[in-house]
């Protein structure tokens, strides 16, 4: 039977608390309800809990409990409506911050429309042939010869003329202005991360900066070509990016990358010791897990419902992975030096304000694109969002020639009618499911702490595992297809200048091999990319929320009739810095 209070991770308490605030008096926690299909939350902080919070400074409060406003309320519920373009003349300077004194990065250079009160909605022109993106690793000379010519050009533009729209560094900038705080709407800044415009504001990018890298070769057919890293063929950075002294090179890459090591698909910054043979075992199970079991409703895969000016993240699957790992395995290793001597902050793929500055970006985001289209293949409930709030959402981009346009998401869902497809590649990852088990049988969940004495979790530099119980068990297949069961955890906060992973596997102890993820019990994990901030953002505190699916998972592992199951959490990295204010399960429409 449902517990009847109300959960504290979803608790209207919190809706009016600032960033810095502290956890409300325990009297204010639950209130009584009915019919709640939530489990009682484990975060219900006592008063010698309150008491030691009240003594701890402002910095140790956000990255534990501080600032559960309303935008961290109930992920999959949460209001939101149409996302309108950025206000252009608020654009902001980024600073780039680390050890010593912040550096100020601008991304704002793309010309002012002459009047941002008329700005056109682009039409999609007609189109006789359909470009065909087609597998990075398999493209011959002739094409990698035209690609070359075209970033050529693109990057002569940035010394002839800086504000041609059209130049590589403008092109990059978009990426910088749109996704590091430095565009506003109103007063509140816009991010196209960590939620539902994630998918579709990057296919409206790359469609334009297709589009133009054909226009300055004067070839409309040209298309760009997709990283195929969820192919095994393909886990690697592809070989036309590594020639030395081409437009495709980039020098500020992660040296490890190259000469055709083996990618990993869930990098977070540091090198996994073991064999190419498991780590692409790793990669497919990490594109099931990512594109099956955890993405079987459309708010999971595409993300979260955007709220303006939220500092709650609800990331869809492949924006958490691959997405954000491949951005981190390419990406120049934090705090490293670069080739001209000056010290790296995650440059290029490594950071969100630079990652454009790196060509491969561009590939990459392609394949990222192509799992939008795979994934609706699977079949189930995997369709693309009714949601007016995201149909109707709005983007600015200039076209290859040159001229402003707004764009609507609706006008976005079928690549067919923008004038292009992918050739199509095996996916091999679809029939990866994990059939090998960590452990024998179910682990005795009655000799782990519960949840409720484990959360909140100030610091989690070390595997933690508890039990927690079900919102039901032993449910009919209607059920299930009906309702997702979820395992959430609410109010993750971090410093989001570092690189963050965690992985969360289900049925074993803090003993399990975490660096064999081809196994039943692997749930999922959290990533993070490191950001740069606005001038006077002096916190760097994240906030951020994770769903898992468990309906497959219990299946597989042959836990669907028990009330309670045995969680744990592994950190990879930052979790000295990181934070979880609560855990529940609980189920969802999709």
């Amino acid at each position: 039977m449902a517990s009847s209070f109300l959960p504290l991770c979803t608790h209207p308490a919190f809706s009016n608390t600032s960033e810095s605030s502290f956890l409300p008096k325990p009297s204010q926690l639950f209130l009584q309800r009915r019919h709640n299909q939530r489990f009682k939350v484990s975060c219900n902080a006592n008063k010698h809990e309150k008491d030691n919070l009240d003594v701890v400074d402002r910095r140790n409060v956000l990255l534990g409990l501080g600032g559960l406003g309303a935008a961290n309320l109930a992920p999959l519920t949460a209001n939101a409506a149409p996302s309108p373009p950025p206000d252009f003349k608020t654009c902001g300077i980024a600073t780039i911050t680390a050890d010593g004194p912040p550096v100020p990065y601008t991304c704002c250079h793309l010309p002012m429309p002459s009047n941002v009160n008329t700005i056109p909605y682009y039409k999609l022109p007609s189109m006789t042939k359909v470009r065909i993106r087609q597998p990075a690793h398999t493209v011959d000379e002739e094409f990698i010869a035209k690609y070359n010519l075209a970033i050529s050009r693109m990057k002569e533009l940035d010394e002839k003329e800086p504000l041609n729209p059209l130049g590589f560094k403008q092109q990059a900038n978009i990426h910088c202005a749109y996704c590091n705080g430095a565009y506003k709407i109103g007063e509140k800044v816009l991010q196209v991360h960590q939620s539902w415009l994630f998918f579709p504001f990057h296919r409206w990018y790359l469609y334009f900066y297709e589009r133009m890298l054909g226009k300055l070769i004067d070839d409309p057919t040209f298309a760009l070509p997709y990283w195929n890293w969820d192919l095994p063929k393909g886990m690697r950075l592809p070989p036309m990016f590594d020639r030395e002294g081409s437009p495709l090179y980039d020098e500020r890459r992660n040296p490890q990358v190259r000469n055709g090591t083996v990618m990993d698909l869930g990098s977070f910054g540091d090198q996994v010791q073991t064999t190419e043979l498991q780590l692409m075992s790793n990669n497919l199970t990490l594109m099931y897990r990512h594109m099956v079991t955890n993405a079987s409703c459309p708010l999971l895969f595409f993300g979260g419902r955007y709220v303006l000016g939220s500092t709650q993240g609800v990331q869809g699957t492949i924006e958490k992975i691959p997405h954000t790992p491949v951005h981190i395995w390419v990406g120049t290793k934090k705090d490293s030096i670069l080739p001209n001597g000056k010290k790296s902050y995650g440059e290029d793929m490594g950071n969100f304000y630079s990652a454009a500055l790196d060509p491969v970006f561009y590939c990459h985001h392609s394949n990222v694109d192509r799992m939008w289209n795979e994934w609706k293949q699977i079949g189930g409930k995997r369709r693309d969002l009714s949601q007016k709030d995201w149909l109707d959402s709005e983007f600015f981009f200039y076209d290859e020639n040159k001229n402003p346009y707004l764009v609507k998401v609706r006008d976005c869902l079928d690549t067919k009618k923008m004038g292009y497809d992918y050739a199509p590649s095996s996916t091999v990852w679809r029939n990866f499911k994990p059939n090998k088990k960590n452990t024998d049988g179910k682990v005795n969940t009655g000799s782990l702490p519960s949840a409720t004495k484990i959360f909140p979790i100030f610091k989690l530099d070390k595997a933690i595992s508890f039990s927690i119980n079900r919102p039901a068990s032993s449910r009919t297949q209607q059920e299930k297809n009906e309702q997702e069961e979820l395992l959430t955890f609410s109010y993750i906060k971090y410093d989001n200048r570092e690189y963050i992973r965690f992985d969360v596997f289900v049925n074993v102890d803090k003993n399990v091999k975490a660096d064999e993820l081809d196994k039943i019990e692997y749930a999922g994990s959290y990533t993070s990319l490191p950001h740069v901030h606005k001038d006077g953002d002096k916190d760097h505190i994240a906030t951020a929320t994770l769903q898992l699916a468990l309906t497959e998972l219990l299946e597989d592992i042959g836990l669907e009739n028990e009330e309670t199951i045995a969680v744990t959490l592994v950190p990879k990295k930052g979790g000295e810095g990181l934070s979880i204010g609560c855990v529940e399960i609980k189920l969802e429409d999709c």
